[in-house]
């Protein structure tokens, strides 16, 4: 088994979309599979993505994605 955070990148191969799209998509809710961070708070307002203020930190569940797309997150990247 697997622990950690599959990448943006990965997701956004998986999805064919762009890894904003992805981003954006974990903001809004409209993409179920992890959560943003900022210095420990959720963030849930695309405009707070703005890297201006601070480093935004994504976690992308592993088992959200299967349950999502069936796609077996094997910690390769």
């Amino acid at each position: 088994m697997v622990y950690g955070s599959v990448p943006v990148k990965v997701v956004a191969k998986i999805y064919g979309k762009t890894p904003e799209w992805v981003r954006y998509g974990i903001v809004s809710g409209y993409l179920p599979i992890g959560i943003a961070t900022r210095d420990g708070k959720r963030i849930t307002n695309v405009m707070d993505i703005n890297c201006a203020r601070g480093r935004t930190n994504f976690y992308i569940s592993p088992k959200k994605l299967y349950e999502e797309t069936g796609y077996l997150w094997e910690g390769k990247k």
